[in-house]
Formats: C-alpha cells, structure tokens, sequence
C-alpha cells in the first residue's frame, strides 16, 4: 500500500482523538486493522478514520461495543461504513435506544424519592429496593453491603464474625 495511504498510531490517535490504548484495545477487539512494518510498528489505513467515528458516535449514542462489533463484521471485507450502512444499522438500533430512553426516564422519574428515602431499604424505594426485599437483610442500608465471603476488598463489606459477636 502506498506510504501517503497508511498512518501511525500516533497520527491516528491525533486526528481521532482517540487516545493510543483506546485504539489498541479496538484493534484486539477486531474493531479496527493495522498492518505491521518490518520494524514491528503499526500502520492504518486512512479510512480507519472513518471507522473511529463510527464507533465513537455509535457508543456515543448507547450502542455497546458488541453490537458495534457485531455491525461492523458483518460488513462485506470489512470496509468501513457508509452513510447507507449508517442509515440502516440506526434503523435497526432504534428500537434498543428507544428502550434505553424509556428507562433512564423512569429512573429519572422515580430518583427524587430514591434519594428522599436515606438508606436505600424502605418499603417506598421502588428502584432500589422494591418492595422492601432489603428488609430480611437486616437494618440499615444493606444494599450497599457484602458479606465478607463474597466481598471485594473495600470499606462496604461486612464480616459476618463481628456480627455474631455484636448480636
């Protein structure tokens, strides 16, 4: 391929914007393609330009990489999209952002009680905590802890030994 056809990752990452990593990790996703120099260094196509932006508008807009990667494959030797293809892959994740929007409204909607209620278990919280599941857990926010088996190390989890003895 002609060298005034090709760029680095380090030109790419500037006329993306999209930082160095970001860009390797959609390589090894199968996002993007690079070729390798004899000096092991990467080179993309210009039009790998044009793949960058679909995936950041399509991500940008609540698509998840997956399915953009699944977009994406399914293109004919994998070139990148065209207005065409554009148009038709919205049509068709329409119905999927117009879930997501539904949703969001409702958490929206139902945020303020959430907040109002403290501790994320009373009987009220219908996002959190419907209908007061939390309640055999124990008092106090027990949304927000666990046990100790289970656990990440962090600040939120709870050994059941000092509960057994502080019982």
């Amino acid at each position: 391929m002609p060298k005034n056809l090709e760029i680095t990752v380090g030109q790419l990452a500037s006329r993306s914007g999209v930082a160095v990593s970001t860009l390797h990790f959609y390589e090894s996703k199968g996002l993007i393609r690079s070729r390798r120099t004899a000096g092991n260094q990467r080179r993309f196509t210009r039009d790998t330009l044009r793949r960058i932006a679909f995936i950041r508008v399509s991500q940008r807009v609540g698509i998840p990489l997956r399915t953009i990667q699944d977009a994406l494959s399914a293109l004919p030797d994998e070139r990148t999209p065209t207005r065409e293809d554009w148009a038709r892959l919205s049509e068709a994740w329409r119905s999927e952002l117009d879930d997501r929007i539904r949703q969001l409204q409702r958490l929206r909607d139902g945020l303020t009680e959430c907040i109002g209620c403290g501790c994320l278990s009373l009987d009220r919280c219908a996002l959190a905590n419907p209908d007061d599941v939390a309640a055999a857990r124990g008092p106090g926010s027990r949304l927000m802890v666990v046990p100790r088996s289970d656990c990440a190390p962090g600040p939120v989890c709870e050994d059941p030994e000092q509960k057994a003895v502080g019982a």
